[in-house]
This record gives structure tokens, sequence and C-alpha cells, in this order.
């Protein structure tokens, strides 16, 4: 059996292209991480929303 590592939310926000996808790594606080898998469009529909954060 492998070791296994402790995750932890330490570290930077990760966006990957994975086969059609797109998968997102955003560190929560007290340990751990949110993964979002999403389409391109929606990848793009959610740029078009934070940007009317801005």
């Amino acid at each position: 059996m492998a070791a296994m590592k402790p995750r932890t939310g330490d570290g930077p926000m990760e966006v990957t292209k994975e086969g059609r996808g797109v998968v997102m790594r955003v560190p929560l606080e007290g340990g751990g991480r949110l993964v979002v898998e999403m389409t391109v469009d929606e990848a793009k529909e959610l740029d078009v929303q934070l940007d009317v954060l801005k």
C-alpha cells in the first residue's frame, strides 16, 4: 500500500485542462481543497461572471 500524504489547503489555486473539461482546485481555510470540474463553456461563463465583480 502506498504512503498517503496529508492533504492541506496550503498552496495556490490551480486550474488545469483535463480531457475536454477544466478542473479547478481551490484551497480552503482549515485544510483541504474544493475541486470543481466544468466544461470549457462553463469556465468561460465563470470568467464572465467573476469579471462583473471587478
